[in-house]
């Protein structure tokens, strides 16, 4: 086989192997007029809004969502929850995922900040969920970093959520 050839099909099988870029990953220029269709950014509104239940269930405070779709290509929706100690972060973030398998079949594609939780991060792909204790929250303050994001009223989810919780004291 000659060079040349055996160059050909390397670079062939390389293309192969490279995996397709979602498409929530690409700019913001190719997701305007309906590139990304609204589909998706429903559902990504619904998981964002079951990630907030969930973590209103689980005693979390000062519950923003922010949606981001107009402001970057990476996600949709930021979810920033604040608790008051590591373990209620810790439980707050197993019960997020448990939620998000269980009613959108959706698995974190990854974690950061679970070991030692002052800042946990959960990455769905079209929406991110940010778990702080209250000094670091302040300290990034995302909400005025992603200033220009549009705030979502979650203001009913949390009170359901709340209502029942009551209940069981």
């Amino acid at each position: 086989m000659s060079r040349e050839l055996e160059n050909q099909q390397n670079e062939n099988a390389s293309r192969q192997l490279q995996p397709k870029i979602p498409e929530a990953m690409l700019p913001q220029a190719d997701r305007v007029e309906g590139r990304v269709p609204a589909e998706q950014i429903a559902r990504s509104l619904e998981m964002a809004r079951a990630a907030v239940k969930a973590a209103a269930e689980n005693r979390g405070q000062n519950i923003v969502l922010l949606d981001l779709t107009e402001q970057t290509a990476l996600f949709d929706f930021f979810v920033i929850v604040s608790g008051s100690s590591q373990r209620q972060l810790a439980a707050i973030s197993n019960e997020i995922d448990r939620t998000l398998k269980a009613e959108f079949s959706e698995k974190r594609m990854s974690i950061s900040g679970y070991e030692e939780p002052r800042w946990i991060v959960l990455d769905y792909g079209s929406i991110v969920v940010h778990l702080f204790d209250e000094d670091t929250r302040a300290f990034y303050d995302l909400e005025s970093l992603w200033a220009d994001a549009k705030q979502i009223d979650v203001t009913e989810i949390v009170a359901t959520a709340s209502a029942q919780m009551a209940k069981f004291k």
